[in-house]
């Protein structure tokens, strides 16, 4: 197969039967298959099986029972499904037209590509508003009230921002911050991605050396259905921005250095309340090691998409070791302040510092220890081209089967990885 179109969905049943209809007639001459990723809980799944009874094109639903990741997870999970020699992202809103598909692929085979990006902001594309299509895929369609002025404003200011970190690695890239591309999935390693959030193609680019192409558009209007996007996404983008550019360490560092101001705070007030300094330091390092495994949890090591053990034993591993390391500490810490005469809470301070390194590597190598791809539910494939000879989900004419069943490993998109193991 050609290409494999991936389309991450999440309650879209209101634009998927006009996406169907447009992207089955923009493939038409092109031996492709339309991929939905489908985490909604509304009856999403069931207009796909109507709208694709309609059509030639084949057409794929991955229902995810644990959709790790969010929108990125689930298109990483779409390419991991796929056995073409492309896959293309776009979203299910209808905001990218799919009348650019044949343009998009054109590009990456002609131009010889790894990754071709549809780019508002690219030559002959102001990124204002949309507009439509027309000869060489350009899609001109109207539409002028695609996002709000504070909207634009934002999401220019983040590419912004993302294009000044990233100067080398997003060379050639004026739209790290779009989710309309396609790749040659032999470029890409799977294993390699950590998915979190919106900005997949931000993940791609940031973890690989790649040919960038770009071909301008004008993103259409969202005419049905919400907007996902929210103050959440916004703080998973920074983390991931933080991550791609410093490291999960310069993270737990931030994290740790947050951790240490409270303990220090937490420390002087019960001091200056007339606190034994060995019971302040007690108090102040257990209310630490709880909001620090919260902050790991959801800033450090939140996209781990694979962890070997579950939230409980996280936990109690991560408390035990950082009140094992505690104790440890406190007799250096009676040294300081008895022997040495150095005030309380610099001693305090000196003995955080010196115990990062250690923190670190255990929660990393044991807390956060990678765990294999089927410790998860494993995604169930609902194959609907059986939906061309009149069948449907009601009838049973559809094929279930597990993703991880089908030798999805964690290599990811390059050749030859259907069957191997994770």
């Amino acid at each position: 197969m050609k290409l494999s179109v991936i389309v991450p969905t999440r309650n879209e049943a209101p634009n998927v039967q006009q996406l169907i209809s447009r992207a089955a007639q923009a493939c038409r001459h092109i031996d492709a298959e339309l991929v939905f990723v489908d985490d909604s809980a509304d009856n999403t799944r069931d207009v796909i099986a109507a709208a694709a009874a309609a059509e030639p094109m084949r057409i794929r639903v991955i229902r995810r029972e644990a959709p790790a990741g969010g929108l990125s997870g689930a298109v990483v999970d779409g390419m991991r499904s796929s056995d073409a020699e492309f896959c293309m992202v776009m979203s299910g809103d209808l905001q990218h037209p799919p009348e650019l598909i044949p343009a998009l692929l054109a590009e990456l085979e002609d131009n010889d590509a790894d990754i071709v990006i549809a780019s508002r902001y690219g030559a002959g594309c102001s990124g204002r508003g949309p507009s439509g299509s027309s000869g060489g895929g350009q899609n001109r369609g109207s539409g002028g009230a695609v996002a709000t002025w504070s909207r634009r404003v934002i999401s220019a200011g983040a590419t912004r921002i993302t294009l000044s970190l990233f100067p080398l690695r997003l060379r050639g890239c004026s739209d790290p911050m779009t989710g309309f591309f396609g790749l040659r999935r032999s470029a890409i390693e799977c294993s390699a991605l950590r998915p979190s959030g919106f900005k997949i193609l931000l993940e791609i680019l940031a973890r690989h050396q790649l040919r960038v192409s770009e071909v301008p558009f004008m993103p259409g209007p969202r005419t049905a259905g919400k907007s996902k996007a929210g103050l959440g996404q916004g703080l998973r983008f920074l983390r991931q921005l933080g991550e791609l550019r410093a490291g999960t360490a310069f993270l737990f560092a931030a994290v740790g250095a947050v951790g240490a101001m409270l303990n220090l705070l937490i420390m002087a007030f019960l001091l200056s309340n007339g606190t034994h300094f060995v019971a302040a330091a007690v108090v102040a390092a257990e209310v630490t090691i709880v909001s620090n495994f919260l902050m790991q949890e959801n800033i450090v090591f939140g996209t781990l998409p694979h962890k070997a053990n579950g939230l409980r034993t996280r936990f109690g591993q991560s408390f035990c070791f950082n009140n094992l390391e505690a104790l440890a500490r406190l007799p250096v810490l009676m040294l300081a302040v008895n022997v040495l005469n150095i005030d309380a809470v610099l001693a305090q301070a000196a003995t955080l510092v010196a115990a990062f390194v250690v923190r670190y590597l255990y929660h990393s190598r044991i807390v956060y220890s990678a765990g294999s791809e089927r410790t998860r539910g494993a995604p169930t494939e609902l194959d609907s081209k059986a939906l061309a000879d009149g069948g449907g989900f009601a009838r049973g004419r559809i094929r279930l089967r597990s993703l991880w069943g089908r030798g999805l490993g964690t290599r990811g998109l390059g050749a030859g990885h259907a069957g191997e193991g994770t």
